[in-house]
């Protein structure tokens, strides 16, 4: 169990911060995407609110017909229009005559249109901002093929069948040519076997039931790298040396007279000498080098060694006009990521809601503890696409719900009745809050007690 002393509350604050940031980013966009085309279509809009206002406003000042504030409780946002069942309930204004600027008095179609406008909103700025992402930054690549000394196993992969020096060639018999692709590949897609090549011969591994959940709940790559223990980093708060020091750039040769080839050898060694002093030859240019260090007690000294860069990652970047289409392919990828995401809580044995699920405490959490635009920014455009994904769910009280029974008008050419659709409403919104509840309850529980 934590407590709140151990809490770094300036990495928390930096993480809300950009959390809410990003979310009145959306949630303004999204509101704007259900505002305009209510306003081309000659609807009366009487609220456009950044996130619930229930009791009172921080901030309210009405231009025109329509009051423009910011709520107190950051779940959301909403636009009031006239005449339309939503997150008001307002009754009294549906039991009188329909009026010519009310929702409901429009053609189907129109309302149609003001339903996905918010959704379609959200697409467009998550491919825009993908696109954005690759022409400024880039995206890491690291192609299986430059991984030239095979891969390091750690306790899921090594339970899995994966050796030390495997060189993986396909999941489930399609090829897998990106190393960032692999993990995310065997999750979703439920991989049931991996082929390998061993000692220069084609290898089928079967994967074990329990390796899927095993990596989602310790939240780690199937395998990493294999590569030379090239030191990159030294951490203070572990490194202790008792003669001279690693430097950056220090390839290990030995540790305690055992010759060390690769980083994994290095980390199987260390573990023997937990809470000790350890001796390491290293070659330092082209001297060799004896350097004594102090292990802690899990037998680490401090040292960090970069797999993926020493492996020859790197950073793809696209020209500005070629990112658009670049921006538009990785914002479907994460659609259709997200869609796979979603039926894995429902139809898998491995991936569980317990597990999986999270509030905006765990959304939070995937902020950086410094601000990284970068980040930010991917952060954004990924929740962008995920909340157009959520948004069109069949749920009465989501866009999806108005959507499905306003298909279902044009193709019946049956109206739904209010008084359905305010049952269906408050249905949808008990479902929702429950779910919200959950959510946050998962995440208090995993926080306080795990």
């Amino acid at each position: 169990m934590i407590t709140f002393l151990a809490i770094d509350w300036a990495v928390v604050g930096i993480k809300a911060l950009q959390l809410i940031l990003s979310l009145s980013i959306l949630v303004i966009l999204h509101e704007m995407g259900h505002f305009l085309p209510a306003k081309w279509f000659k609807c009366r809009v009487e609220k456009f609110y950044l996130f619930f206002d229930p009791w009172f406003s921080l901030f309210k000042k009405k231009i025109g017909e329509t009051v423009y504030g910011i709520g107190w409780l950051p779940l959301g946002g909403y636009v009031k229009i006239s005449g339309m069942i939503d997150e008001s309930m307002d009754k009294e204004q549906m039991k009188q005559p329909a009026q010519p600027w009310e929702f409901r008095s429009k053609p189907a179609w129109q309302r149609l249109i003001i339903m996905i406008g918010g959704v379609t909103v959200n697409l467009l700025l998550g491919f825009f901002l993908f696109a954005m992402i690759l022409w400024i930054w880039g995206e890491s690549r690291l192609p299986m093929t430059n991984m030239k000394y095979g891969v390091a196993v750690n306790p899921i992969s090594e339970k899995a069948g994966i050796r030390n020096g495997d060189q993986i060639v396909s999941i489930d018999g399609k090829p897998i040519t990106d190393y960032y692709d692999l993990t995310r590949n065997i999750i979703l897609d439920e991989a049931q076997v991996v082929q390998v090549q061993r000692d220069g011969k084609m290898v089928d591994v079967p994967l074990p039931k329990g390796t899927i959940r095993s990596l989602i709940k310790g939240k780690i790559q199937f395998i990493s790298p294999r590569v030379y223990p090239i030191v990159d980093t030294l951490f203070p708060g572990i490194a202790t040396f008792t003669q001279d020091t690693l430097l950056k750039g220090d390839h290990v040769l030995t540790l305690n007279n055992t010759p060390i080839t690769f980083y994994d050898q290095y980390r199987t060694e260390t573990v023997k000498y937990k809470s000790q002093e350890i001796t390491l030859t290293v070659l330092r240019h082209k001297d060799t080098i004896t350097v004594k260090a102090k292990t802690d007690s899990l037998g680490r000294i401090g040292m960090y060694v970069d797999a993926e860069k020493l492996s020859g990652s790197y950073k793809q970047k696209f020209d500005f006009l070629p990112a658009f289409p670049a921006g538009v392919s990785k914002g479907w990828e994460n659609m259709v990521m997200n869609i796979k995401n979603f039926k894995l809580l429902f139809t898998s044995e491995e991936v569980k809601a317990s597990e999986s699920l999270g509030s905006f405490l765990s959304i939070g959490n995937m902020f950086g503890s410094k601000w990284d635009w970068e980040l930010f920014w991917s952060m954004t455009a990924l929740l962008s696409v995920v909340l157009a994904f959520m948004n069109m769910l069949p749920i009465p009280a989501l866009d999806g719900g108005h959507v499905l029974f306003t298909l279902y008008e044009i193709i019946t050419g049956r109206k739904p009745g209010d008084k359905f659709m305010e049952y269906a409403q408050m249905v949808g919104m008990v479902l929702l809050l429950a779910l919200m509840a959950y959510a946050i309850g998962l995440d208090f529980w995993r926080y306080l007690f795990k």
